[in-house]
């Protein structure tokens, strides 16, 4: 997913094509740097982990960063998701396995790009380097599958709108306070696989979200200070029993047992 400014004065957030949608996430995985972990017991929990790591460089050992933290998913957990990982493989997604769609409330499982920051303020924090967007109150996130800006968040006075249903990412609630995009369903976008998917500032430990993977304000705010995009960062996501099982075809790290809550 990509935020683009298209003039001084107005800002529309596109889901753009970052990423060959069938590209084995070897690829992307051997050129990252970067990789923050999301970890849940199984595919219907709400509460999971988060460990960030980081490399020298592609194909070196990965390292731990910082603590595991606490985040959580969807409200209906996970659900394998349109990222670097093909889901119409068997080779990877098992034939019970739930499929994110559209109103689903499960946050994507696999490997994803991570795009644009955003946030409520004018400006990012300083020492901040991933690209960001200013969020005012016409920025909507359109989620109606029969729109043409399907999966985008456009600015609403930019364009002409033609859905019946979006989400404005001005919150009063304050949890787009700060965020990132989750490069979910961009190449292609395919009407109904799920649109606007943040990592942002959660309600509390339990409260699961619609789709989007949250956590405290002061943690999203250190992560977004520690994303370098020149180290092409990724999000893996996936049920602890998964992530085994992908481990070491990914090259993934090996993560402590006692890290899966």
């Amino acid at each position: 997913m990509k935020l683009t400014l298209l003039s001084p004065c107005i800002v529309v957030v596109c889901f753009a094509s970052v990423a060959l949608a069938q590209s084995p996430p070897q690829k992307a995985l051997q050129s990252s740097t970067q990789i923050l972990v999301v970890t849940t017991p199984d595919w219907n929990a709400v509460e999971g982990v988060l460990q960030r790591y980081e490399r020298p460089r592609p194909h070196k050992k990965w390292k731990a960063v910082g603590n595991p933290i606490t985040i959580v998913v969807g409200k209906n957990g996970l659900g394998w998701g349109a990222g670097l990982v093909p889901t119409d493989t068997l080779a990877t997604r098992g034939t019970l396995d739930p499929v994110k769609k559209e109103g689903d409330g499960k946050s994507p499982a696999g490997v994803f790009r991570l795009g644009t920051a955003f946030g409520y303020a004018a400006q990012e924090q300083t020492g901040w380097r991933m690209p960001y967007v200013n969020l005012t109150q016409s920025v909507e996130c359109v989620d109606d599958p029969g729109s043409k800006f399907y999966n985008r968040v456009v600015d609403r006075a930019a364009v002409s709108p033609d859905w019946n249903s979006s989400e404005h990412m001005l919150l009063s609630d304050g949890l787009y306070r700060w965020g990132i995009v989750v490069d979910h369903n961009a190449n292609p976008v395919t009407p109904g696989s799920g649109s606007c998917v943040f990592m942002h500032i959660w309600l509390g430990r339990g409260k699961g979200t619609t789709g989007c993977t949250a956590m405290p304000q002061e943690q999203l705010e250190s992560l977004l200070a520690w994303l370098d995009p020149a180290r092409k960062p990724l999000l893996v996501q996936l049920p602890f029993p998964q992530y085994e099982e992908l481990r070491r075809h990914w090259k993934l790290p090996d993560l402590p047992h006692s890290d899966h809550r």
